[in-house]
């Protein structure tokens, strides 16, 4: 039987893909007991196989039951669970909660054993393969708990905390277009930038560098996943992408005039830049803390085994914690360049430890 206290000590998990079974791996983690259950059998079993729960429903009551399938399906599944009375409390995991919502208060009405959650967490692959325990450390977790009951609520924060999360109370009007700015719309600005490298030459294709993989890393995501999310949230991302829109053709006009006018060419692509600039800088930084000016330690790696992780003991060795790693493959070379982001001040600390050990250290 369900835990009458708010507590979360059983667990099912319906919907065994990224986050899923994520989720999944960090209940067991912490001694939950977890149920799994989804459509396609075969995702089940390697989530399973990945120690992440027992497949099948539970026989009794269990305190939470966390539904995690695609945004068109998860008012369906959660009314579902809601009225057969699976588990105390039936919480999901949708990027676009307006609709859900809806729907579930205009079956059940006032729904006090459901609280709809999003955790802010993912990533380009999917299914269970791609799963990882860790996957919400530190990261926002929005609870939708208007009308749900304390101990719902209780069981909703107790699993965001299970998980590593940060809990953050919206509701779902404000959560729809928040997603929207940071989410829906920079997926989609990547997948218009990646979709002209389709038809791109392959010469130009081989000058690729870091920044280009940054920018269209989300595009390799499930297409198939992200129309359901954006047509479940499509009008706060239309009115995001009019906006952008308009930048857009602002940055068109500058440079179609800047051999015409390059006094006003040249200040309105530089007044675009520094808006790029200032919005950047508002992004919050590690742990949701205030962003960090880090300055950057660029070391040359050779493209071997364990190269990287002696780079990074010797850098701890040092007495320095690197805040951050990139690394950027030289075309042709068999050789990278693994950038160690550290706090301002260590630099130096750091570049002569290296070069001392041997490292060849740019900059």
């Amino acid at each position: 039987m369900s835990s009458p206290d708010g507590s979360v000590r059983s667990c099912l998990v319906v919907g065994t893909g990224l986050i899923g079974t994520s989720i999944a791996l960090a209940l067991r983690g912490q001694g939950v007991t977890v149920h799994l259950s989804d459509r396609d059998p075969v995702a089940v079993r390697r989530a399973a196989e990945l120690g992440a729960g027992d497949p099948g429903v539970p026989r009794a009551q269990v305190d939470l039951a966390v539904v995690a399938v695609a945004p068109s399906a998860t008012a369906e599944v959660a009314i579902g669970l809601l009225t057969g009375s699976v588990a105390a409390t039936v919480v999901d995991t949708a990027g676009v909660k307006a609709d859900v919502m809806r729907e579930v208060r205009r079956v059940l009405g006032r729904a006090g054993h459901f609280v709809g959650t999003h955790p802010m967490a993912g990533r380009e692959r999917s299914g269970p393969g791609a799963a990882r325990a860790d996957l919400f450390e530190g990261r926002p977790w929005v609870l939708v708990e208007a009308g749900s009951e304390e101990a719902s609520r209780a069981r909703a924060r107790a699993l965001v905390q299970l998980c590593g999360g940060v809990p953050v109370r919206m509701d779902e009007i404000a959560h729809d277009a928040a997603v929207a700015l940071v989410s829906h719309v920079p997926h989609l600005a990547a997948t218009l930038v990646a979709a002209r490298l389709a038809e791109g030459e392959g010469a130009a294709l081989e000058l690729t560098g870091q920044g280009l993989r940054d920018v269209t890393r989300v595009a390799a995501s499930d297409p198939d996943l992200w129309v359901d999310i954006l047509a479940a949230n499509a009008e706060p991302v239309a009115r995001v992408l009019t906006e952008l829109r308009q930048d857009v053709d602002g940055a068109i006009a500058a440079l179609r005039e800047v051999s015409e006018d390059p006094e006003w060419g040249r200040t309105s692509l530089r007044e675009l830049l520094v808006r790029g600039n200032s919005g950047r800088a508002r992004l919050p930084g590690k742990h949701g803390a205030a962003a960090t000016a880090y300055v950057v330690v660029p070391v040359v790696v050779a493209d071997r085994p364990g190269e990287l992780a002696r780079l990074l003991v010797d850098a701890g060795q040092a007495g320095v914690n690197v805040e951050d790693v990139r690394i950027e493959h030289s075309p042709g070379q068999p050789v990278g360049l693994v950038e160690l982001s550290v706090s301002p001040g260590v630099d130096d600390r750091l570049t002569q430890a290296l070069l001392e050990l041997g490292w060849v250290v740019h900059g």
